[in-house]
């Protein structure tokens, strides 16, 4: 019997390399089983420039647009949650501007679905708008639906908080796709299917070696300092970083052994594909990637992101690596020796993510 064909809009959120590399990794899918991707939005940022690799890679027509931002601290590193209300509700006016142009594109096109990789205005226009097209969301976040998902103990009101944000953001949604580390042994709850990372497909190709150096990427610039502070002391370790700040040079090398790169979708899988570990914030995908090139981690959760610090719990239990409240890279050159590096269970995880999600994207155009 042959397939539908499906007509798909993307909206895509911009905060970090992990909405926008797994945004690109289900493109690639469903191009390869013949949907259609009409055009990806994305929000953009003036703390962030949307990288070269995103619109090389999405195979697409991409459309920026004016969408809700975190506020960091005056060190940009943590989230301030009050003030991040307070910016945003500045461009209420914007926003709705932003959520009529989806619905004019929504109306020329006529979509069967808009996917929406954690962006705001999906919930909002969905909540507004009310258009008939079906809305599926997909992140990691959505896994605190899951009565298995490890929550960060202790903090009751970030918990809400966290959960108030999955509402809004999955308002009107047919269907949540819960990105895991690791199978759930209950797979289904409610709207919300817990199903595999979306790798892509250069990052399973690669060859991992293990050369003598440590990988960093800072999604917040301010944590930079602190690698920075660090090394100081510590001059003969090798460390190479991703970061946006752009007032400096690329690369920039605040002393011998350490260097800061510009993000670069390439260069960044070359130096992952040949570190000997890896040194993050708390997120989602790039950790991924290290499980799968069986690269140690170090996880710090960005301060004000409950989210992360649940991320890092739940990467520890499927085995990632060690979590700690800051980059003290000393714990991971003491973990290495001790990390187990046996990850053909994630790798067929992984390797199921094409079947598994294409076949719940397929059911939402009957529901």
């Amino acid at each position: 019997m042959r397939k539908t064909k499906l007509r798909i809009i993307f909206l895509v959120q911009a905060e970090g390399r992990g909405h926008m590399t797994q945004a690109i990794s289900l493109s690639n899918i469903l191009r390869k089983n013949g949907h259609e991707l009409i055009c990806t939005f994305i929000g953009k940022s003036k703390r962030r420039q949307l990288p070269d690799f995103f619109k090389e890679n999405i195979h697409s027509p991409v459309i920026e647009l004016d969408s809700p931002n975190f506020v960091t601290d005056k060190d940009n590193k943590s989230i301030n949650i009050a003030g991040t209300l307070i910016y945003n509700a500045r461009f209420l006016g914007k926003y709705q501007k932003s959520m009529k142009l989806i619905d004019q594109k929504i109306k020329e096109t006529n979509p069967d679905i808009l996917i929406n990789f954690y962006d705001f205005l999906g919930g909002f226009y969905f909540q507004f708008f009310r258009p008939k097209v079906k809305h599926v969301c997909i992140g990691h976040q959505f896994l605190a639906d899951m009565p298995e998902f490890p929550f960060a103990p202790n903090r009751f009101i970030e918990r809400k908080l966290f959960q108030t944000n999955n509402w809004l953001t999955s308002q009107g949604n047919t269907l949540k796709l819960a990105l895991s580390f690791r199978p759930y042994q209950q797979k289904r709850h409610n709207n919300t299917v817990v199903v595999p990372p979306l790798m892509r497909d250069e990052i399973k190709n690669l060859k991992p070696e293990k050369k003598d150096f440590m990988l960093g990427y800072m999604v917040n610039d301010g944590y930079g300092d602190d690698i920075i502070k660090w090394h100081e002391k510590n001059r003969d370790v090798k460390i190479e970083c991703f970061w946006d700040r752009k007032e400096v040079d690329n690369p920039y090398t605040p002393h011998e052994n350490l260097r800061f790169h510009q993000l670069s979708g390439e260069l960044f899988m070359e130096k992952m594909r040949t570190c000997k570990a890896y040194v993050s914030t708390a997120g989602f995908e790039s950790i991924c990637e290290a499980m799968y090139l069986k690269k140690p981690v170090l996880m710090i959760p960005v301060d004000g992101q409950f989210e992360q610090a649940c991320n890092a719990i739940d990467a520890e239990k499927a085995g990632a690596g060690i979590s700690n409240h800051q980059f003290d890279i000393q714990k991971l050159i003491d973990y290495i020796p001790h990390h187990k590096v046996e990850n053909e269970w994630f790798k067929e995880w992984v390797a199921s993510a094409e079947e598994r999600i294409l076949e719940e994207i397929s059911r939402v155009k009957s529901r």
